[in-house]
């Protein structure tokens, strides 16, 4: 399902992608046992985190892999700010639909980061790409962005999906009606395929919390180059 680019291959050599595509699926408002494993989670993440401060939880090795990415374009991994508001200010996981919920809460149990699409409006082949610094898209909010030179970004046919700096688009998001799902994972150099096939195992699973029926059309990670 992916083309990866040399620019990609040569830029961040050891770097994985992950794409996890499922048909069948549902994405209600909200679902009583996805809602029960949120709270598990969120009660989980606290017991586990104890006695940790931004210093300590920065050292862990996913986190660290990420902050070091963000830092050369002098940003901070959002997925960590996410985790310390769970954490450290008792803030309940968000509301979303189902899709994103169950998206969400992987990424805070693996910090691995990830983006999520209606698979029926994405265009193969998808492509990994290293921004020259031009490319543009539409964000998921609505608003234009130009990436940033150096930044990891996947496309389809039609254009960019997402970046690892700006997140998702608009025109694959993640709708009610959706029934076909494609998440996408990008793991810098210093993760490894091995966490980033276990967080797609853990997204696949709590999307069978809502949709048992679905099915896995695809699985796989893509490693740029083994160094």
């Amino acid at each position: 399902m992916l083309v990866a680019s040399e620019a990609w291959k040569t830029a961040y050599p050891s770097a994985a992608i992950g794409l996890l595509a499922m048909r069948g699926v549902s994405n209600p408002q909200d679902h009583e046992g996805l809602q029960q494993q949120k709270r598990h989670l969120e009660a989980e993440l606290r017991d586990h985190y104890a006695g940790y401060d931004r210093a300590a939880l920065k050292e862990l090795p996913i986190l660290n892999a990420y902050a070091e990415y963000y830092r050369q374009f002098k940003k901070t991994y959002h997925v960590q700010l996410q985790l310390e508001s769970v954490v450290f200010q008792g803030k309940p996981l968000p509301t979303a639909g189902a899709l994103v919920e169950a998206m969400f809460m992987a990424e805070l149990r693996d910090h691995v980061l990830t983006a999520g699409h209606d698979l029926e409006a994405v265009e193969p082949p998808v492509r990994i790409e290293v921004a020259r610094g031009e490319e543009q898209y539409v964000r998921l909010n609505g608003r234009g962005q130009t990436l940033k030179a150096g930044d990891m970004y996947l496309a389809d046919s039609q254009g960019i999906l997402s970046s690892i700096l700006y997140g998702p688009d608009r025109r694959t998001q993640i709708r009610p009606e959706t029934g076909q799902v494609l998440f996408t994972t990008y793991a810098p150099p210093g993760i490894g395929s091995h966490a980033v096939h276990h967080h797609l195992e853990t997204i696949r699973d709590n999307v069978w919390i809502v949709a048992p029926e679905a099915t896995v059309v695809s699985l796989a990670v893509y490693v740029a180059r083994q160094v």
